[in-house]
């Protein structure tokens, strides 16, 4: 990204438009391996399959398989365990979730020819966390926030919260005939926080507290996730002559995300505020950005599918899903604590205290707004076969669209700039799933699986450029209450997994042991290039490697009838 280009972008953004990002509609658009025991020890490659109540909400074709009716109802116990790397430094976490995966009910009639069911099914969790220490710093994330505030040439005055009549966080700033607008949030809460200060009484040029000269300083990090995708689903279907097996869906989605962040920075020879706090002056500084968002909303989607079955032996299946066409509503807040310190100080002074986005200065405001969503539409084709009436293998292809993704305000506006984004950042993701199943007795049934999922972030915004220019990742508008600069990028995603079968009459039982390892790359911001330096300078912001180990215990009870 050539200089003033991030300034200038975040200068043509009004007022109006909201924070959310493209990062917020990936973060909320993801789907996981998730359904009944059954389902998940074959790794859900179950396109092909049908005859389960996971179907539902992945093949609607499946449920015209059924030749009578049933009910279960799925319990997990996830066990998630995640580790940040970064600078050869190591940090754990681990927690332990309980989660209700799906209940419902088929109904058969005719002998299949015409079915119809009902469900709830969880398909995604959002519950991770994860955090530790960055290592040795090269750079501030001040120093990117005064860049461009710098660039764009905000005076001071619009930047100060002194709780008049006038908040810059949500008023345009005049000045005589000039009419300055908006300033970026980010910029407010560092000027606000020491975090950038001017580099002499009236400039509207900045400095953040990183003096490539001489500070030194450490980075530490740490993201909590909360939330879920619920889906409601209510098919139909059937079958004709017992060899197409037909299904139509409507799912009905809840959707719940939290998220809480820190981001800090601890520094020796840094560019610290002086007296006045007007210039600077060399001191050792402690800056940290906390930031909380919350998206919330419904959401309906469309599911068409088919099942064909030459063959008893062999089966194709192949099902689509429109996009969901979310209603979402989003709050956030941002503070940031900070404390300074210099011998050039006198009378003991120091900086210290906390600075909140919001109007009176002493508590982060929580800003609300509603946006619209549409995810990724998505595609799966399978084929199953039968060995000797007492084995089925299984596979799956599924493709998931997410460069699609188009976000939208709550009119049906498209934000283009931010669909523009998600097709910058994002491709769509190829999944392969494997599953087989063997019946050692009537009763006993063995199961194994194993699914591959491709990244869904392309690779000159996963891994960054290696010229001058930087793949810079916008992660929140100017008026973006939660100022959050850090964001987390997915790579492949694998499940290994297992599983047992029991039937007694008509009741059934199924376990399931599932292994997901996912790794991501977490960055506290964008790189970036300097705008305050003639040849534009490639800043390359800290980050971790998230490594992410979840072991689920899944236990479906059902009965058929």
């Amino acid at each position: 990204m050539k200089k003033f280009i991030l300034a200038g972008a975040l200068a043509s953004l009004p007022i109006a438009l909201s924070a959310q990002t493209a990062v917020d509609a990936m973060s909320v658009s993801q789907t996981e391996l998730r359904g009944t025991a059954r389902f998940m020890s074959m790794a859900g490659a179950f396109t092909a399959l049908g005859g389960d109540l996971s179907t539902l909400s992945q093949n609607p074709a499946g449920i015209g398989v059924y030749r009578s009716s049933d009910v279960s109802l799925t319990l997990d116990l996830d066990m998630q365990s995640s580790k940040a790397q970064a600078a050869g430094l190591s940090t754990s976490d681990n927690q332990t979730k309980f989660n209700v995966n799906s209940f419902g009910f088929v109904g058969s009639t005719m002998k299949g020819l015409f079915n119809w069911g009902v469900s709830y099914s969880r398909i995604a969790s959002f519950d991770r966390r994860y955090g530790g220490q960055l290592g040795q710093l090269g750079s501030s994330y001040t120093n990117m926030v005064a860049d461009y505030t710098t660039a764009d040439g905000y005076p001071q005055e619009m930047l100060y919260d002194g709780g008049s009549n006038y908040s810059p966080y949500w008023d345009p700033y005049t000045s005589g005939s000039a009419n300055y607008g908006y300033a970026p949030w980010s910029s407010i809460l560092l000027y606000n926080s020491y975090g950038i200060n001017p580099t002499s009484g009236s400039s509207s040029e900045y400095a953040g507290l990183w003096n490539y000269d001489t500070t030194a300083g450490a980075g530490s990090f740490s993201v909590e996730e909360k939330g879920h995708v619920d889906e409601y689903n209510i098919n139909v279907g059937g079958n004709i002559s017992d060899v197409v097996y037909w299904g139509l869906g409507v799912g009905i989605t809840d959707i719940d995300y939290r998220q809480s962040t820190y981001y800090g920075e601890e520094m020796t020879n840094a560019n610290v505020p002086d007296q006045e706090g007007t210039t600077y002056t060399n001191g050792s500084a402690y800056w940290a950005l906390n930031n909380y968002k919350h998206i919330y909303g419904s959401g309906v989607n469309l599911k068409l599918g088919l099942i064909f079955k030459p063959v008893n032996e062999f089966r194709l299946g192949f099902a689509v899903h429109t996009p969901t066409w979310y209603d979402l509503n989003y709050e956030g807040a941002a503070s940031a604590n900070f404390t300074y310190n210099s011998d050039d100080y006198t009378n003991g002074k120091f900086y210290n205290g906390t600075a909140y986005t919001g109007t009176d200065g002493k508590n982060a405001y929580n800003d609300e707004f509603s946006w619209n969503l549409n995810s990724p539409w998505r595609l799966m084709v399978g084929a199953a076969g039968v060995i000797g009436g007492k084995g089925i293998i299984s596979v799956d292809y599924e493709y998931k669209a997410f460069s699609d993704i188009k976000v939208k305000d709550d009119n049906g506006n498209e934000y283009r700039d931010v669909t523009g984004d998600v097709k910058a950042y994002y491709r769509p993701t190829s999944t392969i799933r494997v599953g087989g199943e063997y019946r050692v007795t009537p009763a006993f049934s063995l199961r194994a699986g194993y699914s591959y999922e491709t990244s869904p972030v392309k690779v000159e915004a996963l891994d960054g450029n290696n010229g001058m220019d930087a793949t810079f990742i916008y992660t929140s508008g100017p008026d973006d209450t939660e100022t959050q600069p850090s964001y987390t990028f997915s790579r492949s995603t694998q499940y290994f997994t297992l599983g047992l079968g029991y039937k007694y009459q008509r009741f059934y039982a199924d376990l399931a042991y599932v292994h997901r390892y996912r790794q991501s790359d977490y960055h506290a911001y964008t790189d970036y290039n300097e705008s305050a330096t003639s040849e534009a300078a490639l800043v390359t912001a800290p980050r971790a490697k998230i490594s992410e180990h979840n072991n689920h215990l899944v236990l479906t009870l059902g009965v058929k009838f």
